[in-house]
């Protein structure tokens, strides 16, 4: 256990939790010159155990996902916050002394990517989101975890916040030194419950797949996400859409805003519906009315009279052809087939994950799942089916059966 083992594991369920509203020693002071930086560096490589890291970014604020604060700690170092903007964006110093420590995170996948940036990437890692839901744990954010396991209660925090401000606000750097305070512990009794349940090596094989998963593929037309789109059927509109969601998006990124606040999408949606003729008709209309928009109504307008003009070669597709199936709603019709497959792959499925504990969504991914049924492997080899699609050993190993017995399943 690490330097917080002196609390309760594991509460009973009839306690009360205890608040949690102070850092243990007192909140750290924040770490943003590069001698303090080469303090921590020292204090972490001096260090036992696990490393707890969290990283606060400033989403729905800025269009970056850049971290604005590193939350640290360690047995035998403390908990460092560090503020990556005044150090360049540079936490490299850091690297040696976190290399090979294992790392302790929660929601891993959400953090990995912005501590890269600032030069940080684990050798190992848990997850302790992950450990939860793999474990069988109905509820699996931070604050309902520690409460369950530690008998702790974090007060209400401050992630949906503007972590790019400066100075950052005493009880946000509160809520950010509690995180990673809780999360050495955290793990320990995630560990021991997933060993408990014969889990731990599948946690392991998930924990590395987080660890070593290429970056995500830029989505194709990435406008078409555009909150509404399903209101627009036609090409031209489609075509309005689509450039002003990439004027918005040019202007977000230089202004480094996250693109909802720069123009909402209900308001990208409803230009294109109107079609205005003038660039007095569309600041005419609700949203484009207030003092921010009316400045930018000539460069929203360029944008609408660029799509009207394009040639009808250039207008978007009404719908984006994909290369997996169709949408599960239209099986029965197309493939009354695999509709009985997946109907008897998903029972199967459902059982297994109620007889293991573990959700049905990390037994296989949903759409590993829909393309096997769709389409079959032709030689029969379900296993390795599911290990072209990324699927871990221990997956491989509970579903690959009960998939081949579901993939004889046919329409009645």
């Amino acid at each position: 256990m690490n330097d917080a083992s002196d609390r309760t594991a594991t509460a009973p369920a009839e306690a009360e939790p205890t608040p949690l509203l102070r850092p243990k020693g007192g909140l750290p002071p924040v770490v943003a010159d590069d001698v303090a930086l080469h303090r921590i560096a020292e204090e972490f490589a001096a260090g036992s155990g696990p490393v707890a890291v969290d990283a606060e970014r400033a989403s729905g604020f800025r269009y970056s996902q850049r971290a604005y604060l590193v939350q640290l700690r360690r047995a035998g170092a403390s908990t460092a916050l560090v503020d990556p903007i005044p150090l360049g964006s540079d936490l490299s110093v850091l690297a040696p002394p976190l290399r090979e420590p294992e790392w302790v995170l929660h929601a891993a996948s959400q953090d990995l990517a912005c501590l890269a940036e600032v030069g940080l990437v684990p050798s190992r890692l848990f997850d302790t989101e992950l450990a939860g839901r793999l474990a069988g744990l109905p509820r699996v954010g931070l604050g309902p975890l520690v409460e369950q396991l530690l008998g702790l209660r974090l007060e209400k925090g401050h992630g949906a916040a503007d972590w790019s401000r400066r100075p950052l606000p005493e009880d946000w750097l509160v809520y950010a030194a509690l995180d990673v305070e809780v999360l050495l512990e955290l793990r320990d009794v995630l560990a021991g419950l997933l060993a408990e349940q014969g889990k731990l090596e599948w946690a392991e094989q998930e924990f590395e797949a987080i660890r070593t998963a290429p970056p995500p593929a830029p989505r194709p037309e990435p406008w078409r996400r555009t909150s509404g789109i399903h209101k627009v059927r036609k090409p031209r509109l489609l075509a309005a859409v689509r450039a002003l969601w990439e004027a918005r998006d040019t202007l977000a990124a230089e202004r480094d805003i996250a693109p909802g606040r720069v123009l909402p999408d209900s308001a990208i949606i409803e230009a294109a519906v109107a079609a205005p003729e003038s660039p007095q008709a569309l600041a005419a209309l609700p949203v484009f009315r207030g003092r921010s928009q009316r400045r930018l109504t000539e460069y929203w307008f360029a944008a609408l009279a660029e799509a009207a003009g394009l040639p009808h070669q250039q207008l978007p597709r009404p719908t984006v052809p994909t290369d997996g199936p169709p949408p599960v709603a239209r099986w029965s019709d197309r493939d009354p087939d695999a509709a009985a497959r997946l109907a008897a792959a998903r029972a199967a499925l459902a059982a297994l994950g109620e007889q293991r504990a573990v959700p049905v969504e990390n037994l296989v991914q949903p759409d590993l799942l829909r393309r096997v049924c769709w389409s079959p492997p032709a030689d029969g080899d379900v296993a390795a089916a599911l290990c072209a699609g990324d699927a871990r050993p221990w997956q491989v190993e509970l579903v690959a059966p009960l998939l081949e017995q579901a993939l004889l399943a046919r329409a009645s």
